[in-house]
């Protein structure tokens, strides 16, 4: 889809039915769902007010496929982990750091699919949750160092605090390194999937 192509306008009415004005249809979030996956761009407008809702509807569509059984693409431990930041210092880096990531797994997902099959035979997805908890915890690491007075994320009851509090500027300094570490650890990975 074109960065400068104007979005097809589907217009939600009261009634909660939701109008293509492209094709003059009605259409459901079914439909809407497999539009996204076709890359279709289209902006929700609500009918009566006009005002943008396509952030609350892709959000009930997402709702709604997490509902069906074997959709669930997003982790407890994620949701718990993303509803954390808001609020925090830096909810506004959160937002870019998810669409980053995921642009890169996109990018990369028929790599990643022929080496699973290649490398296990079948798709085996475990190595992705794997670099996916390091890359949170790296990104954890990383926000960290920029809070103040060695702010840490608080605790669940039972669990202690994943990320230490930063003491000293010697440890600070040890903790650049230690996520230089990381990051080149992550390289070396992500280098190896790419082969």
């Amino acid at each position: 889809m074109s960065a400068t192509e104007k979005p097809t306008v589907i217009k939600k009415y009261a009634n909660r039915r939701l109008y293509h004005t492209g094709t003059s249809t009605y259409v459901t979030l079914d439909d809407l769902a497999v539009m996204v996956k076709r890359g279709d761009n289209f902006a929700v407008i609500d009918a009566k007010s006009g005002e943008d809702i396509t952030r609350p509807v892709l959000t009930q569509i997402i709702f709604e496929q997490e509902a069906k059984t074997g959709q669930n693409l997003l982790p407890i431990k994620f949701m718990r982990q993303l509803i954390g930041f808001y609020g925090d210092s830096m909810q506004s880096l959160v937002p870019s750091y998810l669409e980053h990531s995921i642009q890169m797994l996109t990018e990369n997902q028929q790599k990643f699919r022929e080496q699973m099959t290649n490398a296990f035979g079948v798709p085996n997805f475990g190595v992705m949750d794997d670099l996916g908890q390091k890359n949170m915890d790296m990104f954890r690491n990383a926000m960290a160092m920029f809070l103040p007075f060695g702010k840490t994320t608080p605790a669940t009851e039972g669990e202690t605090a994943s990320t230490p509090p930063v003491e000293t500027v010697s440890s600070e300094g040890d903790d650049l390194n230690d996520l230089k570490k990381e990051l080149a650890e992550m390289q070396k990975r992500l280098d190896k999937l790419a082969r």
